[in-house]
């Protein structure tokens, strides 16, 4: 599975990819609304320091607008994929830029039926946005599992992303269901890699390497 980091903030990009951790990138405008730079030279600085996919959103609402909007997001990297909204506007300009060999990301899906009609109108990704489902009542995992099993049904090349992700369990269980991407904020990508007793086992390591030191007179 791969994991992409959903941030705009290039400190925490550069650091998680220099440890190996990060596929791609996602980003919305609340992202970019938080950084102190502008927007485009964050853009343009993410696709510099990420190989994988980086998804950058359009906020226009009017297919010409979304068409518009891709063509110039585009233009910061070959690696762009670009954010749909999931309207029927949207969705006609995702079969428009299937056709010009653009990748899209169809986001704020919380239904099978929306992630279907993404993926036959060309989508790259369908994004569910899993927290917000469980945050109104629904079972946010069991959309995931309907959309995996449909697309694998009917072998569309569409990746299910898992966004809208709370917590390390939720990165578990979207890997034990199949599906292709979870995107999630630093800070849950650095508590899938601490645990207590890992902190505790390296601890007692030291510990006792420094016994062993003591009782050789050992320097390295």
């Amino acid at each position: 599975m791969k994991i992409f980091l959903d941030t705009a903030n290039l400190e925490s990009i550069r650091k998680y990819n220099d440890i190996g951790a990060v596929d791609g990138i996602t980003t919305n405008p609340t992202l970019l609304s938080r950084e102190k730079e502008h927007p485009e030279e964050i853009m343009r600085e993410i696709t510099r320091i990420i190989k994988g996919p980086v998804n950058l959103e359009v906020v226009g609402i009017t297919t010409d607008v979304m068409l518009e909007e891709a063509h110039r997001l585009t233009t910061f990297g070959n690696n762009v994929v670009v954010k749909i909204p999931m309207i029927p506007e949207g969705l006609k300009a995702v079969k428009i830029l299937n056709n010009e060999g653009i990748k899209t990301n169809v986001t704020l899906i919380f239904s099978s039926n929306q992630a279907l009609l993404a993926a036959k109108a060309g989508a790259s990704y369908v994004s569910p946005f899993i927290g917000r489902l469980d945050d109104a009542g629904h079972n946010g995992m069991e959309v995931i599992r309907e959309i995996v099993s449909i697309f694998n049904n009917y072998q569309f090349r569409t990746e299910v992303l898992v966004a809208s992700i709370r917590h390390p369990v939720h990165v578990v269980e979207a890997a034990k269901i199949g599906a292709h991407v979870v995107t999630l904020p630093p800070e849950i990508l650095g508590k899938m890699m601490s645990h207590p007793l890992s902190d505790k086992g390296l601890e007692s390591f030291l510990l006792d390497w420094e016994k062993v030191k003591k009782k050789h007179d050992y320097q390295i």
